[in-house]
């Protein structure tokens, strides 16, 4: 006879309770009992019963339960069970994290996690096999465009496995901001229409609405060369700049401008000459827009960094040498005002085609995308890299889903809006595609490649790399509590089959490009989870800033105590750059945010 004392929590969002009765039965090494309950789950609430019974059913191994309904399927987002036994049996925890739904019997096992074993008769071994199973038929691969990276199976979010989709606040919150962005957009219209624009300072009848500090610098800032150049190095695309060891092959000097030539060649020498080069955006085809044909630049930037630290321009080319135009035109900033500042704005428009379709959407979006089907089709859910993962990948799929229905699809936002829409973005994707290498996605790897480590105010940089650094400590942290040498990282099948499958399948062999078919020790697997967790965090803020404090998830998906130890921490270490970033910034005249880790959102959500 023993007693048994059952917490049953459920999620807190909008609809996740049930009127709908739950079955529970627990299952131990020495047996299974039912519980006589009468559970109708409360949003929120977490409910307590206790249970004599009549046997010892050992360490308990797996909670199962079971939705009963008579009409109405009211699903039940349930967070997770624990249970405390008789005796000397410790606490055991259940997660769950998933919405149960219809009246099959969903089975939860104890939360330690463990690896892979060969035993077909261990009740965890047959587990994770059957739910790897069921998982690959509801994850499954498509194509949305050919040589793209491979996307979930889904025509539009209400296709998406349930446990995929926003819950019901996130859902409110993301279309209420949409429509708000809409309709200040349609009022900022009818409030200019009937005015024509005769001077750049008509640009503040439309700088009103949402608005932040930063804005308002760049705002009163934004035709100065200085900002132009700080830009680069911290603005919302800082992935172009690199320093120059020669001067580009693109860049042809008429004659008459041999001072020019002088001053870039002095530079050079120098170490302080510096280049960003648009040339991906050459000969990609431009939307036609309400009948007006756009137009597409692929500009080459050179700057130089003055002894103040400042990245100043020197020099302007809008497209490359081509045979109708072999020397194009060079815009300096000794040219006139509006021509100078002409030459800029083509550059910033160029830097936001590449920035929201290579840097934004393939390097962050779809690449976290990729890693999320992989998860969920390789890792069961008792594996320690599933654990580790699973806040990084939270809504990714829906949000990924949406752009592919709303954004960049046929007559989504970037057909109608943007130049590079009308199938221009599609070409530029492939393009970029081929870019993408795997040390392209780890800072040091990439900053090096681009010769910018100890750059003078390199902000990003910085940032980047302490959170990288923070981020692998704790990776290492969790990988280490459960491979304790190599020979355990190249003997897991689970692992080399997720590595596989993101490389191989959802990056359409990218082993060409770096990146990994295997992991042949610990080292290697650590920097791979490291990339993982980084893009799907750090460098999609340092893109586009989230909601979500990184680390500070309020799933538990490790039960024992050391994983939890370096989970605390790695939120103390965030917590304490956090701090650090703060008092740089408060030392700025224009402080650098993007990458503080209470701007950080957990996973791509948006």
């Amino acid at each position: 006879m023993g007693r048994y004392r059952i917490l049953v929590a459920t999620g807190a969002s909008l609809f996740a309770g049930s009127h709908n009765r739950v079955q529970l039965w627990l299952v131990g090494a020495r047996g299974e009992t039912e519980l006589e309950l009468q559970l109708r789950p409360a949003r929120g609430q977490k409910e307590e019963f206790e249970h004599e019974v009549p046997e010892d059913l050992g360490p308990l191994q797996f909670v199962k339960l079971r939705k009963h309904h008579s009409l109405v399927d009211d699903a039940w987002f349930c967070d997770r069970i624990t249970v405390r036994g008789p005796g000397a049996y410790e606490e055991a925890a259940f997660p769950c994290y998933r919405w149960v739904q219809g009246d099959g019997v969903l089975c939860l096992p104890e939360a330690t996690a463990r690896l892979a074993g060969n035993n077909a008769l261990d009740v965890f071994q047959r587990h994770r096999e059957e739910e790897l199973k069921e998982r690959r038929q509801i994850y499954r691969w498509a194509t949305w465009k050919e040589g793209l990276p491979l996307t979930i199976a889904a025509g539009c979010e209400d296709d998406l496995p349930a446990n995929m989709r926003f819950h019901e606040e996130k859902r409110l919150d993301f279309e209420w901001t949409l429509k708000a962005g809409a309709l200040e957009i349609v009022l900022k219209r009818v409030y200019t229409l009937l005015s024509s624009w005769t001077s750049l300072e008509d640009f503040d009848l439309i700088f009103w609405g949402q608005k932040s500090p930063l804005a308002e610098k760049v705002h009163q800032r934004w035709r100065d060369d200085e900002l132009f150049g700080y830009q680069f190095l911290n603005g919302a695309n800082p992935m172009l700049l690199r320093r120059c060891i020669s001067l580009p092959s693109r860049l042809v000097l008429p004659s008459g401008m041999e001072e020019l030539q002088a001053q870039l060649e002095r530079e050079l020498q120098n170490g302080s000459l510096f280049e960003a080069d648009f040339i991906l955006l050459d000969g990609i085809p431009a939307n036609m827009i309400r009948g007006e044909k756009q137009y597409l630049a692929a500009p080459l930037v050179m700057l130089k960094m003055d002894p103040s630290g400042k990245l100043l321009p020197m020099v302007i080319q809008i497209q490359p040498p081509s045979p109708i135009s072999p020397t194009p035109p060079l815009f300096l900033p000794s040219d006139p005002p509006l021509a100078w500042l002409l030459a800029k704005t083509w550059v910033r428009n160029s830097d936001f085609q590449l920035h929201q379709l290579q840097y934004h959407l393939l390097n962050t979006h779809l690449l976290a995308e990729v890693i999320a089907v992989a998860t969920m089709r390789c890792l069961p859910g008792l594996h320690p890299v599933f654990k580790l993962l699973m806040p990084h990948i939270r809504y990714t799929m829906e949000i990924n889903t949406r752009a592919r229905t709303q954004l960049i699809s046929d007559g989504g936002i970037f057909d109608k809006a943007v130049s590079t829409g009308g199938g221009g973005h599609v070409h530029l994707l492939r393009r970029a595609l081929a870019q993408l290498t795997y040390r392209s996605l780890c800072p040091l790897d990439d900053l090096a490649d681009r010769r910018l480590l100890g750059t003078p105010g390199a902000l990003y940089a910085c940032d980047a790399l302490r959170l990288w650094e923070i981020t692998a400590r704790y990776v290492e942290g969790i990988v280490h509590l459960f491979y304790h040498g190599d020979d355990v990282v190249k003997g897991d099948p689970e692992l080399q089959a997720w590595c596989r499958e993101i490389t191989e399948v959802g990056l359409c062999q990218a082993q060409e490009r770096g990146f990994p078919v295997s992991f042949q020790s610990q080292n290697q697997l650590c920097h791979f989870l490291t990339m993982c967790v980084f893009t799907c965090t750090a460098q999609h803020g340092a893109i586009n800033q989230g909601q979500v404090p990184l680390g500070h998830h309020k799933e538990k998906y490790f039960s024992d105590s050391k994983a939890k130890s370096v989970l605390n921490q790695f939120q103390t270490d965030l917590e304490n750059l956090e701090r650090e970033i703060t008092a740089r910034n408060e030392q700025l005249d224009l402080p650098y945010e993007y990458l503080k880790p209470s701007h950080i959102e957990n996973s791509v959500t948006i």
